[in-house]
């Protein structure tokens, strides 16, 4: 399995127009190969002595951090996924995002460990 993770902060009273945009990102991702989307809202987020996921982002006063993550069943699916994406058409709609995209911490994973109940 290969993950796609990002922390982002948004504005607290943005919550309904990210999980908006949450919802259409999944029907977009899943078309092309994701297995599954995870979006979490902040609700204990603790500030660390050295670094933590507000400094991260840069939050500002009034933003909650969202932590998530898409997986694929591996990186070339991904990458191919990716690269459908950038020349669809419907991707215009995440150009008025309902948080500060360049604030946004993302990148790609390998899964080395993974366990489940």
């Amino acid at each position: 399995m290969y993950v796609n993770g990002f922390i982002l902060a948004v504005p607290e009273g943005n919550r309904a127009a990210y999980i908006e945009i949450a919802e259409k990102f999944w029907s977009l991702v899943r078309e092309y190969g994701a297995l599954s989307q995870v979006e979490c809202w902040e609700a204990d987020v603790k500030d660390g002595q050295t670094t933590d996921f507000r400094r991260a982002v840069k939050a500002e006063e009034g933003e909650k951090i969202v932590f998530s993550w898409v997986t694929w069943p591996d990186k070339a699916t991904a990458d191919a996924g990716e690269a459908k994406m950038m020349e669809d058409p419907r991707m215009e709609a995440f150009s008025d995002m309902p948080f500060d995209g360049k604030r946004m911490v993302y990148g790609g994973f390998e899964t080395i460990v993974q366990k489940e109940a």
